[in-house]
């Protein structure tokens, strides 16, 4: 891709979430995420399993938010403020490289289905339809029971559920695609079936697959938060859902609001991001949505 087929994509898509107020909004979110996640380690006061002391020497247990702890403390004496800024990295690793992962496979398997139909066709949605009925968490525990609990497991586990929305999705505008006349004369021109693909039919389907990029991300963020909660992500990796864990099984989820409240905005502020995000994409790729 030349470079300035780059500069125009990227200028066509900033376009896109400028053009639509909800999408500026969770793009800026978004972006104020991903300042955090790179960041974090400059901008973090503390180690995140540092067991900290107030000015006065005693261990620092269960602090509610104040001067010294701006976001308060865990029930081993932890800064909530610092393990929230780590998190952050965590979790938008997991949901930005979840989503990706599985928008190029769903995207990839829907447009060979459109294409080439036939026995191919049939294959593949059977097997999306198998994964269809494959449950998220028994998967998971069956994964991590096998391979042990590390975030690139859980992201695999991830990868290989959340892509089926958006194959199916990609299958049905192919379809449609495909018998235009444009594709046509691409045949008749003596293109081969890749270039066809990917640079006929994919380019006027992407809109759509930016969309459902927002969504799978978003709900890689969801499915990762809920593994965590279980107990089920990497130990060694903090996210916002292992916080929630953290707290559950310290048993202080009615006394401690700070160690649950800042977990949990931030989980139902990025994926309402990607939600924002997504609607702008929405209104391309269905121009009856556009407000008049």
């Amino acid at each position: 891709m030349k470079l300035e087929s780059i500069k125009d994509f990227f200028v066509t898509q900033y376009g896109i979430i400028t053009s639509n107020r909800f999408g500026i909004f969770g793009a800026s979110i978004l972006i104020f995420f991903g300042l955090v996640a790179l960041l974090a380690p400059w901008i973090a006061p503390h180690d995140l399993w540092e067991s900290l002391r107030d000015s006065n020497g005693k261990l620092a247990m269960l602090r509610s938010p104040s001067w010294e702890f701006p976001l308060g403390t865990t029930a081993m004496g932890r800064d909530v403020l610092s393990q929230m800024i780590y998190a952050t990295r965590t979790t938008f690793l997991i949901g930005l490289v979840s989503g990706l992962i599985s928008i190029i496979i769903g995207a990839n398997i829907g447009l060979f289905s459109a294409y080439y139909g036939g026995k191919l066709d049939e294959i593949l949605m059977r097997f999306t339809d198998i994964v269809y009925g494959m449950p998220f968490l028994p998967f998971l525990i069956v994964l991590i029971s096998l391979f042990g609990r590390n975030i690139w497991f859980v992201i695999i586990a991830i990868c290989c559920i959340v892509w089926r929305t958006s194959a199916r999705v990609v299958r049905s505008q192919a379809l449609a695609i495909r018998q235009r006349q444009f594709i046509m004369a691409a045949k008749a021109r003596g293109c081969s079936n890749l270039r066809i693909i990917y640079g006929h039919i994919m380019p006027n389907i992407l809109p759509l697959l930016l969309l459902y990029t927002s969504f799978n991300i978003a709900w890689s963020v969801l499915a990762e938060a809920g593994a965590s909660f279980l107990g089920f992500s990497d130990p060694d990796n903090l996210t916002w859902g292992g916080m929630l864990y953290n707290l559950w099984i310290s048993g202080k989820i009615r006394t401690a609001w700070w160690w649950f409240a800042w977990p949990s905005i931030c989980i139902i502020l990025m994926v309402s991001s990607l939600v924002f995000i997504s609607r702008a994409y929405e209104e391309v790729a269905n121009p009856r949505l556009k407000q008049r």
